[in-house]
């Protein structure tokens, strides 16, 4: 459903997005990541025609973003994290207005209407001016617009700020239920946010592809914790003997007993062979167990190695 092949945007010599590439399937919901500055709003700015790219191309449903615009258009619906309004309209006009930009056809525009409504959890509201709502039910009046012409793809940018926690739980539980029937592209800063609702994680920085992987792959375990008794550097080096095995560290000791984190690569679970190891050479083990890498802690390292390499070519670039 979203093609993006080596997409680019400068701004003059900032180059905000730089050949960005990813393919995104019908019916998944992807979170985009990224900390400030990342270039994630302008990713999603030139994916719904909002602004062109600089070079490189994006199709979504088929379409591409410079030579069908119109087409991408009818068939995305975006939610910008400042949801522009009519604030002097009220709700259900204001949905009108915009189902009639949109060529929903006029005998389909009422039950699309009063389906948005409904879903969006803004029935009650719809004939109250749009200035005079706060800014949650704002919020969902700008998801409502996004919706309203039964749009292929959504695109949403911060879809939850603003509103409440019950508010909060009732978008997600929409957002997965509309999964059902739409590909999602989901720009949120809250952890939480993705891992209760998306199935796929990108993670951009400095306008670079940094990760992009399933959930599940994303938080499986990468790590072991080793405690063994006595001296660690005896456990430490048989350890790092294990196949599969990147390195180990000390990272807790006591009188009696090691604490080591064991680094694996990708794939491989030498947890097995690591304990039978431990033990047939005559080292106490107490404890080994698997951890879990959290999404935060993905989200860091990525960012982490984006900037550590974008120091290096400026100085490089220096030399």
């Amino acid at each position: 459903m979203i093609e993006v092949d080596r997409l680019t945007k400068q701004y003059g010599s900032i180059t905000a997005v730089d050949r960005l590439a990813f393919t995104v399937g019908r019916g998944e919901i992807v979170g985009l990541l990224g900390p400030n500055g990342a270039g994630k709003t302008t990713t999603m700015r030139m994916l719904t025609t909002f602004i062109p790219p600089s070079s490189g191309r994006a199709r979504l449903a088929g379409y591409d973003v410079l030579d069908a615009p119109i087409e991408v258009r009818r068939r995305v619906g975006y939610l910008p994290e400042s949801v522009p309004l009519y604030l002097e309209m009220r709700v259900r006009e204001y949905l009108t207005y915009r189902a009639k930009l949109r060529d929903v056809p006029g005998r389909r525009r009422r039950v699309a209407i009063d389906y948005v409504l409904s879903r969006c959890g803004i029935e009650d509201v719809q004939h109250r001016i749009l200035g005079q709502l706060s800014k949650g039910y704002r919020q969902r009046v700008g998801l409502a617009d996004a919706m309203v012409h039964e749009p292929d793809i959504l695109i949403l940018d911060e879809p939850t700020a603003g509103l409440d926690p019950v508010q909060v739980r009732e978008v997600r539980a929409l957002i997965r239920e509309l999964g059902d029937r739409h590909t999602i592209i989901l720009s949120t800063h809250i952890m939480t946010e993705v891992e209760a609702v998306c199935s796929r994680v990108i993670i951009i920085a400095r306008g670079q592809l940094q990760v992009d992987e399933s959930l599940d792959r994303l938080q499986s375990a990468r790590t072991l914790m080793v405690e063994v008794r006595g001296d660690g550097e005896p456990a430490k080096s048989i350890i790092q003997s294990v196949k599969g095995v990147v390195r180990a560290r000390v990272v807790d000791h006591d009188e009696t007993t090691v604490t080591l984190e064991v680094e694996l690569e990708a794939e491989c679970d030498p947890a097995e062979q690591i304990a039978n190891q431990l033990v047939r050479l005559g080292v106490g083990l107490r404890r080994l167990q698997p951890r879990r890498s959290s999404l935060e802690d993905r989200f860091i390292e990525a960012v982490g190695q984006a900037n550590l390499s974008s120091d290096l070519d400026n100085s490089s670039g220096a030399a």
